[in-house]
C-alpha cells in the first residue's frame, strides 16, 4: 500500500505573463511523478518581498499528494522552474517562475538545499493567504493552524486576482 503525504507549494511569478506562468505551473504539478494535484488556491496580486525594485508578482499555492519524500519533491519542483525557463541570479529578485515546497506531512528539516516547514512562511501573507483559502487548518510543524497565522498578518499589498478553481 502506497503512503501519500500531503505537500503544499507556493508558486510566484512577476515575468513573462505572471498569471499564464502560475497556470503552467499548476499543470505541471498535476504531472508530477507518483503525485496527485488536490487543491488549487485563488491568485493573488502581491508586492514583492525584498529590497530589489521589481514588478508586483501573482501567487498561489498547490496542494498535493504524494509519495515523494520532500528531497525528492524538491528536484521536481527545481526541474519544473528550469523547465519555465527559471535562472536563478537576484536572490528576491524578478522570476519567471518560484516553486517552493512550504509544508511536506509533518517533517521538519534544515539542511543546505531545503528547510522544512519553509522559513519565513509565518511572516508572508503571499504564502499564508492562499494557503488558507485551501488548508485553513492546517497545523504547520513548530508554528500553528494556517488560519490563526494568516489572521495575524496585515493584508496590506495583497489582493485576490482570480479562483483557479479546484484540481
Amino acid at each position: 500500500m502506497r503512503r501519500l503525504i500531503p505537500a503544499y507549494i507556493g508558486i510566484g511569478s512577476n515575468v513573462g505573463g505572471p498569471r499564464q506562468q502560475v497556470e503552467a505551473a499548476f499543470e505541471h504539478l498535476a504531472r508530477l511523478p507518483r503525485t496527485m494535484l488536490v487543491a488549487r488556491s485563488r491568485l493573488y496580486a502581491t508586492r514583492p518581498f525584498g529590497p530589489v525594485e521589481q514588478d508586483d508578482f501573482v501567487n498561489a499555492v498547490a496542494g498535493v499528494l504524494t509519495e515523494l519524500s520532500a528531497p525528492e519533491l524538491l528536484v521536481e519542483l527545481r526541474a519544473i522552474e528550469t523547465a519555465r525557463g527559471r535562472v536563478r541570479t537576484v536572490r528576491w529578485g524578478p522570476r519567471v517562475i518560484d516553486l517552493d515546497l512550504l509544508v511536506h506531512g509533518r517533517t521538519r528539516l534544515e539542511s543546505a538545499e531545503l528547510t522544512l516547514p519553509h522559513p519565513g512562511i509565518v511572516e508572508r501573507n503571499f504564502v499564508l493567504y492562499p494557503l488558507a483559502d485551501i488548508a485553513p487548518d492546517l497545523d504547520i510543524p513548530g508554528q500553528g493552524r494556517v488560519a490563526a497565522l494568516a489572521s495575524r498578518l496585515s493584508g496590506d499589498g495583497i489582493r485576490v486576482l482570480a479562483c483557479a478553481g479546484s484540481a
